[in-house]
């Protein structure tokens, strides 16, 4: 009995020991799954654009996500460096670096659940991967099963434009995942047959795909600074085309949470806030 309770704290003491206790992030959704994983302790570095959770604002910073700083990235003597897929091929250049770099993909719904597993695999906690993707997975079945008897909804999202306008207008195409999203909270994409993620649409395509919803977060570069007013007006930009559905029942919502635009654990409040959007009967 001894030497079994010997052995048990020995393996304990291993794995403790190979589990990364300095964590650099390099984008922000990598940031959330390490705090929703419980690992906001190890996490000694991260990108000028993590906001979430508050706690986070505190600590280094490396650079913008797009970008990250390599040498200070170095200088955090970091046990584990976790990026996002990119084309500045950021890997081999860590690599290069001597730097323990993971890489994940989070692009689609399914790679956001492998990218919360990799995490949590390589930060040595691969129990709470699984228990936290089952716990997502949970909550977005809940909210597809309160809308399914509910009329879905044909849905423009615009994610950018010229500022103050409706020119340059970009929107959410078929293959991102705020397609799935907005499909799990009652919605059909007005693009989703758009093979980009997120494709250019002129005017004439949106007057004649005609949405029942816009969603449109196109001037909301910082969301901590932006006001409802502000979120109103641009709701009133869409005023100018009153034949569309959207606008003449009054079914245009300005938006700036980041919880769009962060492919983590949130994705759970951006399905349901879009459920609110889409199906306001609904008492989301």
């Amino acid at each position: 009995m001894v030497i079994r309770a010997a052995i048990a704290a020995w393996l304990l003491a291993g794995v403790l020991l190979a589990q990364p206790g300095r964590i650099v992030s390099t984008a922000p959704a990598i940031t959330e799954i390490l705090y929703a994983l419980g690992l906001g302790d190890r996490v000694v570095g991260v990108t000028d654009y993590c906001h979430y959770p508050p706690e986070v604002r505190s600590k280094p910073k490396i650079g913008p996500f797009i970008r990250p700083d390599l040498e200070a990235i170095v200088a955090l003597r970091a046990d584990l460096v976790i990026i996002l897929k990119n084309p500045l091929q950021l890997f081999p250049r860590l690599r290069a670096l001597n730097q323990n770099v993971v890489e994940v993909d989070h692009d689609t719904v399914p790679n956001i659940y492998r990218a919360i597993g990799q995490i949590a695999a390589a930060a040595g906690v691969p129990a709470r991967g699984t228990a936290l993707n089952r716990t997502i997975q949970g909550r977005l079945e809940e909210i597809r099963a309160r809308v399914a008897k509910l009329p879905r909804r044909r849905v423009l999202f615009v994610v950018g434009r010229t500022s103050g306008t409706l020119e340059g207008i970009v929107a959410v195409g078929g293959s991102s995942y705020l397609n799935e999203l907005m499909s799990v909270a009652g919605g059909d994409n007005m693009l989703r047959d758009a093979v980009a993620a997120y494709p250019r649409v002129p005017a004439e395509e949106i007057l004649a795909r005609n949405p029942e919803v816009i969603v449109d977060m196109g001037d909301m570069s910082n969301p901590d600074g932006v006001t409802e007013a502000q979120k109103r007006a641009v709701a009133g930009l869409w005023n100018r085309f009153p034949m569309l559905s959207a606008v003449r029942n009054h079914r245009v919502y300005g938006v700036a949470a980041d919880i769009f635009v962060v492919p983590g654990p949130r994705i759970v409040d951006a399905a349901r806030e879009f459920a609110r959007m889409f199906h306001p009967e609904g008492g989301f």
